[in-house]
Formats: structure tokens, C-alpha cells, sequence
């Protein structure tokens, strides 16, 4: 268990988190995006027309955060901002013809790193790796929800 605190699950999460940082700035840099944007990206292109709110919402990001990642990613070209026409108030993003030409790399990208973690994993240590990390996220966001 938590004995220690070289190994606790928290800094190996954490030590792969910044590791994925490194390898994913390093390979969009010459796109001008970073890991803080690729996330979003992700998401328009799963579902494009959402609200700058909605994405918050679906990468459990705050507001600041999804609205200086949004703001990036329009002035670098990839969205762009169009008024809903059922409520003139929000705005819907879209992606741009350079979002969508950038797709396959982003996901080439994303399973090259993916491809580089799970070395020498089996499919079902991949698989199991994925559940307990799951549950591990869901514990958290169950008591996180909990404290608001």
C-alpha cells in the first residue's frame, strides 16, 4: 500500500502525466499547440459544434483553463467561433479546414505515445491497466462531487 512514498499510485500517475506532457509538446510544437490543447481538439472532432462550456464540462476543466485553450486554438487557426442561432448569447465552435487536415497526425501522435507506455504489455494488461485506472478516476470525481 502507501509505505513508501516512492511508491504510492499518485506520483507514478503523476510522473506519467508529465512525461506525456514532454513527448506531446514536443511533437505538436511545430503545429504551435501544446499538450494544453490537443485535449479539446480531441473532443470537436468527436463532436463538433459545441459550446466553449460544454467541452469544460465533458474534460471536467475549469472555465479559465478551456477558455485560454479555446483562445489559442483560434488564433492559431484550428476553431472558430459561430453565434447559436437558437440562442444568440452562446457561441459554438467549429473546426477549421487546418483542424481537420491535422487530424490524423494528432491521432498518430496520440497512439505513437500510447504505443510507447504499453510496450511489452499484454492486451489484457492493457485492459486491466485501463479498468483500475478508471475506477481509480471515478473514485475521485465521486468524492470530489461529493465535497461540492
Amino acid at each position: 500500500m502507501f509505505t513508501d512514498n516512492k511508491e504510492s499510485i499518485g506520483r507514478w500517475i503523476s510522473l506519467l502525466h508529465r512525461y506525456g506532457n514532454v513527448y506531446i509538446n514536443e511533437q505538436l510544437k511545430e503545429y504551435s499547440l501544446g499538450a494544453g490543447q490537443y485535449q479539446f481538439l480531441a473532443i470537436l472532432y468527436q463532436n463538433e459544434g459545441l459550446s466553449q462550456d460544454e467541452i469544460a464540462c465533458l474534460l471536467k476543466m475549469d472555465k479559465g483553463t478551456t477558455a485560454r485553450a479555446i483562445a489559442k486554438l483560434e488564433k492559431e487557426g484550428y476553431v472558430v467561433r459561430k453565434v447559436f442561432n437558437v440562442d444568440k448569447r452562446i457561441k459554438k465552435l467549429y473546426l477549421t479546414e487546418k483542424a481537420h487536415a491535422f487530424e490524423s497526425k494528432l491521432t498518430s501522435i496520440l497512439l505513437s505515445w500510447i504505443n510507447i507506455i504499453t510496450k511489452d504489455l499484454s492486451v489484457n494488461d492493457q485492459e486491466y491497466a485501463l479498468r483500475l485506472l478508471k475506477k481509480i478516476s471515478l473514485n475521485a470525481e465521486d468524492y470530489l462531487d461529493k465535497m461540492k
